[in-house]
């Protein structure tokens, strides 16, 4: 059997093959892309193929296992992977090489490879939130030109900003100066309307969406982007702890011996769903809900001993875990009623 490795870039790809006995077969740089691929791997025999977890890693993953071969998407933050390589000498030939030698003496751990349901999922979510963070930066743009003229639009939402804006006796300069980018917040807001009826169908007929929304601060966003994040509950191993490390919610820690120090959380994995959660504990903070009166007592009693950003960062934590063990189990939320003193 034959052992290979691809070490991918955007234009151009460096590939290796060995034999069982760690002998080079064929070493080449192709362009990346689909056809060169399959001139290259389709009248091959099956082997086993390593690549890292990058942007083209899925499409060149799924291209080479429809040429027959075995795909494995490795880790790139597994440092044994690379055995000895030295980062003073790093070149795409090295790199090649020692993934080439970790595919055929199986020194690799795999990455998680999404499904593709929930990588259009994400997808979907991604482009929301990039034109809300271009709605964003547009009104930011539209406030500080008209308050450069010493004015000042209404308060109001982010919707109705066209319409405050047209409140506002602008200069005919002003007026054409800001023609296109109030075209612009007509546009995003025609299509984010769209967009928010889409995904609010989509989560309406997603089982695990509706019962995750089941519980405090969790509307459609909150629970779909969750889920297209996570993938599936087995990917942790069931261990809802795990599944709140990946998501950087967990405090760091730097302990050697007798000292034991632990600092803010790591903030790794995915950002924009870490900050949905934080956004979902704010909620529950403020909210006045019965679901989320247990919550929200815990967070307040924390708050009164470790201050109100750490509560709402544990509790945000704590809420990740409980959305974990909803989907899990395929429960939905459940609160008990304080009891009355009679």
């Amino acid at each position: 059997m034959e052992y290979g490795a691809i070490d991918l870039h955007m234009r151009r790809s460096e590939i290796q093959i060995e034999d069982e006995q760690g002998q080079v077969t064929l070493a080449r740089r192709i362009d990346t892309r689909r056809d060169e691929f399959e001139r290259v791997f389709r009248d091959r025999p099956r082997m086993r193929m390593l690549l890292e977890s990058a942007t083209e890693s899925e499409w060149v993953a799924q291209c080479l296992e429809g040429l027959g071969h075995e795909v494995i998407v490795a880790d790139p933050n597994y440092a044994p992977m690379y055995g000895q390589r030295h980062r003073r000498v790093k070149t795409d030939k090295r790199d090649v090489a020692a993934l080439c030698a970790a595919c055929r003496t199986g020194t690799y751990r795999s990455a998680s490879r999404v499904s593709a349901a929930q990588r259009a999922r994400r997808q979907e979510l991604r482009v929301r939130r990039h034109l809300i963070q271009m709605r964003t930066r547009s009104i930011s743009l539209l406030r500080a030109l008209v308050r450069q003229e010493g004015l000042r639009l209404p308060r109001g939402s982010r919707d109705a900003i066209v319409a405050r804006l047209d409140q506002v006796a602008l200069p005919p300069a002003l007026g054409r100066v800001l023609t296109p980018v109030r075209a612009v917040l007509v546009a995003l807001h025609t299509t984010l309307e769209a967009i928010e009826d889409r995904i609010e169908t989509l989560a309406n007929h997603d089982d695990t969406a509706q019962r995750l929304m089941t519980a405090p601060g969790v509307g459609p966003i909150v629970a779909l982007t969750y889920v297209a994040v996570l993938d599936t509950p087995a990917r942790f191993g069931g261990d809802a702890r795990r599944a709140s490390a990946f998501l950087g919610l967990v405090p760091s820690e730097d302990s050697s011996g007798e000292r034991r120090h632990k600092g803010g959380i790591t903030k790794t994995g995915p950002p924009e769903l870490r900050s949905l959660l934080i956004q979902a504990s704010w909620t529950i903070w403020r909210g006045r809900t019965a679901a989320g009166v247990a919550l929200r007592t815990w967070a307040h009693a924390l708050a009164a001993r470790r201050g109100r950003r750490v509560a709402i960062v544990a509790l945000a934590r704590r809420l990740s875990r409980i959305l974990f063990a909803m989907w899990r189990d395929e429960t939905t939320f459940e609160y008990r009623q304080p009891a009355i003193a009679a």
